[in-house]
């Protein structure tokens, strides 16, 4: 029998967004572009060519999502800010009436007594770093701090949590070893690059910070349990490069202050030799983690699987959703507990879960948008995270991914991941079942998931 717990009283209940996939009007009030506006508006890039042109409107809709956060019960908000709207150049002459938007937003939200959690960087850097060279510059490092001390300097009176990246892994993996995000680079050679230049800016970003901040600034990574799919020395060693690759790349070098001995043997002849230095500064410890979880992969030997010779096996009558992922909730407790057991106390916070399943294009003629899937996934995962803090592991929060039905990068409008419909034609908000359930949960902290 499972004994109920409830949640700790000042756990954060949220949700989260990034900038581009829900804001619109990438270009209004002296923004300037972004890689991801010029990646969706290149043909063939995006699914059905969609773009985050009008995404949710929320640039000008904002007041009226703080109102449904509200009505939620959520009291916090991971967003993110779009470094373009702020320095339409990427560095130099700061944008006043795009900052000005953020500073009004985190005003709202303080208004309805919810939490700003403000991510630096969600993969939407500025067009015009991009033709310096983009991650791949080594004083890409330098430029983040600076776009950072901005926004510390303007909002840490009101901010007291702060992200430096959000999954860079993502960034180095899809934007330039496979192509598949912007800025849509496919080279071996330039992944390993990418990815140190981002774990550089993080440091830097956290030094700046810890220079004048007063609240407290972490990192957000995606991690994925590994599992292999049998106990053969090929597929053992294939789930340690897995892992490796996924979950130790971004964590070793700021907690440990290396990279995981695996990698040159993943690369090959494109890992590059880092200075100690370098490694160093790295080795930053945020004063919290965030941990994006979506699902797992069992694991086996497969020479065909570029680059880690590690395939994914589809487990039988399991759930997937409509991305292919697997529904596995335990692997939320497995990963929490892992990442306590090997880097220590650090605060943990699940800033992203979620999944996209099928929903209408609107609501129903009761205004309802009924998503038994997604609420089952919420309601699963929300245990999960409740039997990690009972074997002990320090997590303060958990934000549910995502806020709003969003572009969902090279998907465009294809996914929904919402708590909250979105009728695109008409930008009408409908709180989900879904969104309900969640409500209660935060009401009832957490009772509603044994009932």
């Amino acid at each position: 029998m499972t004994v109920f717990t409830a949640f700790p009283a000042d756990f954060q209940w949220g949700a989260a967004t990034s900038a581009y996939q829900i804001e619109g009007s990438p270009l209004a009030d002296g923004a300037g572009r972004n890689i991801w506006h010029e990646f969706a508006h290149t043909p063939g890039q995006t699914h059905n060519g969609d773009t985050g042109d009008v995404a949710c409107d929320h640039y000008h809709r904002y007041r009226d999502d703080v109102a449904l956060m509200r009505e939620l019960g959520l009291n916090a908000y991971r967003f993110s800010v779009s470094w373009s709207r702020v320095l339409p150049e990427g560095r130099g002459a700061v944008n006043p009436r795009g900052l000005d938007f953020y500073q009004r937003l985190v005003d709202a939200l303080l208004e309805q007594g919810i939490q700003p959690m403000l991510t630096l960087y969600h993969w939407d850097l500025p067009a015009a770093l991009d033709r310096l060279g983009g991650w791949l510059n080594p004083d890409s490092a330098h430029w983040f701090a600076d776009y950072a001390q901005i926004l510390f300097r303007a909002l840490d009176d009101r901010v007291k949590f702060w992200v430096t990246l959000n999954e860079p892994w993502v960034v180095a993996d899809g934007g330039y070893l496979h192509g598949v995000l912007a800025p849509g680079r496919r080279n071996p050679f330039a992944a390993p690059h990418a990815a140190h230049h981002l774990l550089r800016a993080s440091a830097a970003a956290i030094q700046t910070y810890r220079a004048e901040g007063r609240h407290q600034i972490g990192l957000v990574v995606n991690l994925e349990p590994k599992y292999p799919a049998s106990e053969t020395v090929a597929d053992l060693d294939a789930t340690m490069r897995a892992d490796a690759y996924w979950n130790r790349y971004y964590l070793d070098p700021v907690f440990l202050g290396s990279y995981p001995p695996e990698l040159p043997e993943i690369f090959g002849a494109a890992w590059p030799s880092f200075p100690d230095a370098d490694l160093d500064v790295i080795r930053q410890s945020p004063d919290f983690l965030g941990v994006n979880y979506y699902s797992r992969q069992v694991v086996r030997h497969d020479p065909d699987d570029w680059p880690l010779a590690a395939g994914r096996v589809r487990q039988p009558q399991q759930t997937y959703t409509n991305l292919d992922w697997e529904v596995y909730p335990q692997g939320l407790t497995d990963i929490l507990e892992w990442v306590a057991g090997r880097y220590g106390s650090v605060p943990l916070y699940v800033t992203e879960n979620g999944a996209a399943f099928y929903d209408p294009p609107q609501a129903d003629a009761d205004g309802a948008v009924n998503d038994p899937l997604r609420q089952r996934y919420l309601r699963d995962h929300l245990r999960a995270a409740q039997a990690a803090l009972d074997r002990g592991v320090n997590l303060r929060g958990y934000f549910a991914w995502s806020l709003l039905d969003n572009f969902e990068w090279a998907h465009g409008y294809s996914q929904r991941f919402g708590l909250i419909h979105v009728d695109y034609a008409t930008q009408q908000r409908t709180i989900k079942a879904s969104g309900r359930f969640y409500a209660e949960v935060i009401r009832s902290r957490g009772a509603t998931l044994f009932q």
